[in-house]
């Protein structure tokens, strides 16, 4: 028999659950895009991106995924033969480095691991020996979506700055954007990606470079027509937004989800909802843990993303377990992207939760409710009061 029956829950670290509200809005007819109230609207809209993204600098926004906010920041300001210097802690470090590279751009990589964030004296020596500064960028990705690591940007920064070292920081927030706290001008950030499918809760489809002066001068030129941040920065007619034909009902979703922050009281309480989701998770993780495989990916609470939690449970386990809440429950969780190849029988034993973006207190405590019914059934060794664990940390004040 299953339980499934009824709406589903797709607890994977993206595309996030979508609000009814953000669907809503987009189903509507196509609206006018030469005049009128979606003009109207998207004016609007970017000062209230630039406010989650805590810039006042520019944005550029393309019809894309993750993926092509990568190659926009990449085709902006790095030219074929420069050099960057790539800071990789997990799957998604590596894919960013796979675009510079294939753009013609010499990436040299450290790579820190999928269970650690990033070793900055390995930077600081990298940069120290870069005398002749080769190095026109710095790239990390923020939280790393395969591990949950979250990476330090301002130290990151920090480092930079003692070495008066000019290369640009870029940083990689599709995951941690409006989910993990991001200071982009109080740290110090010259190029930020993010895309709409995760803390955004708008379906995938949107990718968004925000960029300062420091970046908008260091910009290659020519750029490609497309790829070029500056006319949709800075757009003399409305179509220069987007290259071309507006993402009409994204951008009305978008609308909707952005409205939908100011509501909750703006970005900080969003990150703080973010914050105790996350910790009643991690507590229900590690109650379970204690007598059986469960384990944290990322030992030190103080490293891992509040937007997902990447989880090491061995053998067989990982995917039985997601095939159970599945087909049984209706939950989709994660699978251990990037810990092994999929051709690897250790691709089995990890799996992932999401927990970003439209999510709250019986959503969390529902999914944890369901692992732990796919454990008691699967036989799968585990320790008591996780769900309690749980609990104890919605609960408080």
């Amino acid at each position: 028999m299953t339980l499934a029956h009824g709406r589903p829950y797709l607890a994977i670290p993206g595309p996030s659950v979508m609000p009814d509200r953000v669907l809503n809005a987009m189903h509507q007819p196509a609206p006018n895009i030469y005049e009128g109230a979606l003009i109207d609207m998207v004016s609007a809209l970017v000062p209230d991106l630039k406010a989650v993204a805590r810039t006042a600098g520019h944005v550029a926004i393309y019809i894309a995924n993750g993926h092509g906010a990568w190659e926009a920041a990449a085709a902006n300001v790095v030219r074929p033969g420069e050099k960057i210097l790539l800071l990789v802690t997990g799957r998604f470090g590596t894919g960013w480095g796979e675009v510079f590279a294939r753009q013609g751009v010499e990436v040299q990589a450290l790579d820190f691991g999928r269970r650690a964030t990033v070793d900055l004296a390995q930077v600081e020596a990298a940069l120290a020996a870069d005398k002749s500064h080769k190095i026109k960028a710095v790239a990390v990705v923020h939280v790393d979506t395969a591990t949950s690591v979250k990476n330090d940007i301002a130290a990151i920064r920090a480092v930079l700055d003692r070495a008066d070292h000019p290369a640009l920081l870029m940083v990689d927030c599709i995951a941690s954007l409006a989910v993990d706290r991001f200071e982009m001008d109080a740290w110090g950030v010259d190029v930020m990606v993010a895309a709409s499918q995760k803390g955004l809760m708008t379906p995938p489809g949107l990718a968004f470079v925000f960029f300062n002066d420091k970046a908008a001068a260091r910009q290659v030129r020519p750029a490609s027509l497309y790829w070029d941040w500056a006319p949709r920065a800075n757009p003399a007619l409305f179509y220069q937004y987007f290259g071309g034909t507006a993402p009409t009902h994204h951008l009305l979703g978008l609308r909707a989800a952005l409205d939908m922050i100011a509501e909750e009281g703006g970005i900080e309480a969003v990150w703080a909802r973010h914050e105790k989701l996350a910790r009643a998770a991690w507590a229900a993780f590690e109650a379970w843990g204690r007598e059986g495989p469960m384990e944290l990916n990322i030992a030190d609470p103080a490293l891992r993303s509040h937007a997902v939690t990447a989880l090491r449970i061995g053998g067989d386990d990982g995917a039985r377990l997601r095939a159970w809440v599945e087909h049984k429950a209706g939950l989709t969780l994660g699978i251990g992207l990037g810990m092994a190849e999929p051709g690897d029988p250790a691709f089995h034993g990890f799996f992932r939760l999401g927990h970003m973006g439209h999510i709250n207190a019986h959503m969390m405590m529902g999914a944890l409710g369901v692992i732990e019914a796919g454990l008691v059934a699967l036989e799968i060794a585990h320790g008591k009061g996780a769900l309690e664990a749980a609990a104890k940390v919605i609960a408080e004040a």
